[in-house]
């Protein structure tokens, strides 16, 4: 058991290490070396746990897209509205990106020009917001004249945007920005806005509350 624990323990620090290099660094210029050093383990140790690059860079994108797929899950509550689900996870998800080297990382990698074709993390999060805002319209959330295609539209270009450019200013992900963009879509989108935001306020407070 205490193997186990401790196997587990160097495998999250190669992920979240690979995660720092790889966005300080770019994955195309990154060595498996510079990672171990960074983790603090031998480079063996590091090949028992992957293989090579993109072994890694899967375990971190993996490692992003369950916290993405948590943060959706959590937000998600039967019968509630799909409104407030949408907007709460927004806050969430911009929080652990602008907090979590991995989940930044995860987002940056799923989309590398370098990188093997796969799962990307910005198209799994276009996929939920498109459902959700489908639910919406057939619940009735959605103010006359308002597409849920053309919603998902601006919710999935102003929160991918606001990742992109935290690159170079984390101020893209402050809740602030994330309020002024609610303050100034959500009356468009709902004529019940002023109850999703009474029912989202807390979430947005608090990213643990449920």
């Amino acid at each position: 058991m205490v193997k186990q624990e401790r196997a587990a323990r160097t495998r999250m620090a190669l992920i979240r290490a690979g995660a720092e290099v790889f966005a300080e660094d770019g994955l195309a210029s990154t060595s498996l070396t510079t990672i171990s050093s960074r983790a603090g383990v031998s480079t063996g140790a590091l090949h028992f746990h992957f293989e090579s690059k993109k072994a890694l860079v899967q375990a971190i994108e993996a490692e992003a897209l369950e916290t993405v797929r948590q943060i959706v899950r959590d937000a998600s509550t039967p019968g509630g509205s799909p409104l407030r689900a949408l907007v709460g996870a927004t806050y969430r998800l911009m929080s652990k990106i602008a907090d979590d080297v991995v989940v930044r990382a995860g987002f940056e990698l799923s989309d590398d020009p370098g990188r093997d074709e796969g799962p990307s993390i910005r198209r799994e999060w276009q996929r939920w917001v498109e459902e959700v805002l489908l639910r919406a319209d057939q619940d009735g959330w959605l103010a006359d004249g308002v597409s849920a295609d053309d919603a998902a539209t601006a919710v999935v270009a102003a929160t991918v945007g606001f990742e992109v450019l935290s690159g170079d200013d984390k101020a893209w992900l402050s809740e602030e920005k994330i309020t002024g963009f609610w303050d100034l879509l959500l009356p468009r989108l709902t004529e019940r806005h002023a109850l999703v935001w009474e029912s989202t306020e807390k979430s947005a407070a608090d990213p643990e509350t449920p």
